[in-house]
């Protein structure tokens, strides 16, 4: 099959830092090109696939000091996708709505796949709208705001079984890594340690949007003896800052639409203790791969008896439910229907039209 996938330019495919949605379409095209298909990988240039990488700019974007409206760039991402559409059996789209109007005047298939929350009242006249637009989930709780679209299906995220390693004895610390921002909760992740006397290690993140947030309410937090600041770490960073970690701690505030983070833990076999808002009761098994808690005093007794988690038993809850082969063959199967379903239009546009020619009265001459 001739795939073509669309990422965001805001990271490179896969990231070098942070970078949920880019890292996920990596292990997606990856999945596909061992599997024989011949894929197509719109993204920026400094990524690195074994798919044809068709450059949209040339470094991702947020690293970028020179650029000032990504908007552009990914503008013109869309019309060489179009203007190259032909080539394709199938275009996966990973950039939110953007290539809407588009997709809509295009006959080749097109699918998205949603990685944001949806629970935002302007995206709703435009789903309206564009109700036809085929779409995937990334978990079953981020499409219940827009129950009523066009949804082929959820498909939860997949990682490589070898891309973190089981780490069978854990370590004394809890681990927060993530992004730093009101709803990813790092404050109450503080609170968490210190009540629980356990040393928290925050890999985290800071986008200039939360910079204020951060200097404002995380920043004096960090002086406590129990908490050490690493910063933001690269994929090849995180097996040992996981694997070596009692637990990892996801005390969002928000309907998380799936928390990367939460299978990367589980590959390590490293359990999660997290509130059970969005996707976190989709991934997270209770008492097998982490605890759900439901306030700050559930997650203090959750740390005293994460001993009980047999992180053999985590790492496996990840194998059967969280790889790429899963996720991927998922996405073919999506793809088939596409195709087919267009085939099958194509196929009956031609057969009304023979049926016209045939039918149609040939006209008088006298």
């Amino acid at each position: 099959m001739r795939i073509a996938q669309v990422a965001p330019l805001y990271e490179s495919v896969p990231p070098r830092l942070y970078g949920g949605t880019e890292r996920v379409v990596s292990w997606l095209t990856e999945k596909l090109v061992s599997l024989g298909h011949e894929v197509s990988l719109f993204a920026s240039g400094d990524s690195v696939s074994r798919a044809h990488l068709i450059p949209a700019c040339k470094t991702a974007l947020r690293l970028d000091s020179n650029c000032v409206d990504p908007l552009t760039h990914h503008v013109l991402m869309l019309e060489k996708v179009f203007s190259l559409a032909e080539n394709f059996d199938v275009i996966h789209f990973h950039t939110d709505y953007l290539h809407f109007p588009l997709s809509r005047r295009e006959q080749i298939p097109c699918v998205t796949t949603l990685h944001g929350r949806l629970d935002l009242p302007d995206l709703v006249p435009l789903y309206k709208e564009f109700c036809e637009m085929p779409l995937v989930s990334i978990s079953d709780a981020q499409r219940k705001p827009l129950a009523w679209a066009n949804w082929l299906a959820t498909i939860h995220h997949g990682m490589p079984a070898t891309s973190l390693l089981f780490s069978e004895s854990g370590g004394d610390y809890l681990a927060f890594l993530g992004r730093i921002s009101p709803e990813k909760g790092l404050d109450r992740a503080i609170e968490i340690a210190i009540r629980s006397g356990m040393k928290l290690k925050v890999a985290a993140k800071i986008d200039r949007v939360d910079r204020s947030y951060f200097e404002r309410e995380i920043e004096p937090l960090l002086s406590h003896s129990l908490i050490e600041f690493i910063g933001e770490l690269g994929h090849s960073d995180k097996g040992e800052f996981l694997g070596n970690a009692a637990a990892l701690l996801f005390p969002i505030n928000w309907p998380e639409p799936f928390g990367l983070v939460m299978i990367e833990a589980m590959a390590c076999g490293t359990p999660v203790i997290a509130h059970p808002l969005g996707s976190v009761p989709e991934v997270i098994l209770d008492g097998t791969s982490g605890f759900l808690v439901g306030d700050l005093d559930e997650a203090v007794e959750a740390v005293s008896k994460i001993h009980e988690i047999d992180r053999v038993e985590c790492r496996r809850h990840f194998e059967l439910n969280f790889t790429d082969d899963r996720m991927t063959r998922k996405y073919l199967d999506v793809y088939q229907r596409l195709v087919g379903r267009a085939s099958s239009s194509i196929a009956l546009e031609e057969g009304v039209l023979k049926w016209i020619e045939v039918e149609s009265p040939t006209p008088s001459t006298t």
